[in-house]
């Protein structure tokens, strides 16, 4: 893997010879071993297994790679090994939590403008859009297609591949981009206060449905791109750490508005997550793994069952 140094443990060595005082299981100095019924053990593995995961490289360095890899912001990385994919996946929640208070002040202005709840939803669904270079909601248009196409995984990632945008595509972000916009103008019309921690809100759990994605056990489908960057790079239990803080930390920004909001915002990250793994669980049925391109439809797909969800207040 590049990026990755062989350990001492990872180098086959040849196994130590036994101890003459100590004769092993099936030699002749044992009694039992000699019956022709008695199976010959195994032999010992010469190596240890190679880590399930890679090492995590600083944080400084994740948080460079998250946001270098997730956004458009000046923020250049220096490294993209596997080490710093595990850190970075760790660190997306933050790279969406920024998109998301950008989106939300873009949204603010135009509601002190005058704008109105429904052109600052518009333009707050607009800058990640912006912010990302349209990565995620091509994303999701290409596995649409991909999935809507119902052809054999290999098809279906061909179809993936291709720069144009077929029906299934369309529709996808059609009704995406409707529903968040009819969510962020209810959640305008209550207040702004209401908006921004939604957008924020979908922001981080976004990008939290991307990190339990990169995590061991999940392949990538293809042998190149960010899926394969990525893909096993976060161990189960620091992926579940992330969430868990996630989820606790859209309810605390919700206390504000009282308890009946704090449930249901930490509720809307549940839902969130939750729709992004049925995603994921389908595409990894159908496709055989993950893509750069289910990366995009997975954050959007949580993006938008935040959202829906919040409105239910």
């Amino acid at each position: 893997m590049p990026g990755e140094s062989a350990t001492p443990s990872e180098r086959a060595e040849p196994a130590a010879p036994s101890e003459p005082s100590e004769p092993s299981e099936g030699s002749a100095g044992s009694e039992d071993s000699t019956g022709p019924d008695r199976p010959e053990p195994p032999p010992r593995p010469a190596y240890d297994p190679p880590p399930a995961h890679a090492p995590r490289a600083p944080w400084a360095d994740g948080i460079r790679f998250a946001f270098g890899t997730l956004t458009v912001l000046p923020i250049r990385g220096t490294r993209w090994d596997r080490e710093a994919a595990h850190a970075g996946m760790l660190c997306a929640p933050l790279a969406g939590l920024t998109v998301g208070l950008c989106a939300a002040a873009v949204g603010g202005v135009l509601l002190f403008l005058g704008g109105g709840a429904l052109l600052a939803a518009v333009a707050t669904a607009a800058i990640p859009a912006v912010l990302t270079r349209g990565l995620h909601l091509d994303g999701l248009a290409d596995t649409a297609d991909g999935l809507g196409s119902g052809k054999p995984a290999e098809d279906a990632l061909r179809i993936m591949k291709r720069s144009d945008i077929g029906p299934f595509g369309v529709i996808a972000l059609l009704f995406v981009l409707l529903g968040q916009v009819a969510a962020l103008a209810q959640l305008y019309g209550q207040s702004w206060a209401h908006g921004a921690v939604g957008a924020a809100v979908a922001g981080v759990t976004a990008r939290c449905a991307l990190t339990l994605a990169a995590r061991v056990g999940v392949p990538a489908a293809r042998p190149e791109g960010l899926g394969a960057a990525v893909a096993g790079a976060v161990p189960w239990r620091s992926a579940g750490v992330v969430a868990a803080v996630t989820v606790v930390g859209c309810a605390v920004v919700a206390v504000p508005f009282g308890p009946y909001a704090v449930v249901l915002h930490a509720f809307a990250a549940l839902a969130a997550l939750a729709a992004a793994e049925l995603l994921l669980h389908h595409c990894r049925r159908r496709l055989g793994g993950v893509t750069g391109d289910v990366f995009g439809a997975l954050a959007e797909t949580a993006a938008t069952a935040a959202l829906v969800v919040l409105t239910f207040g």
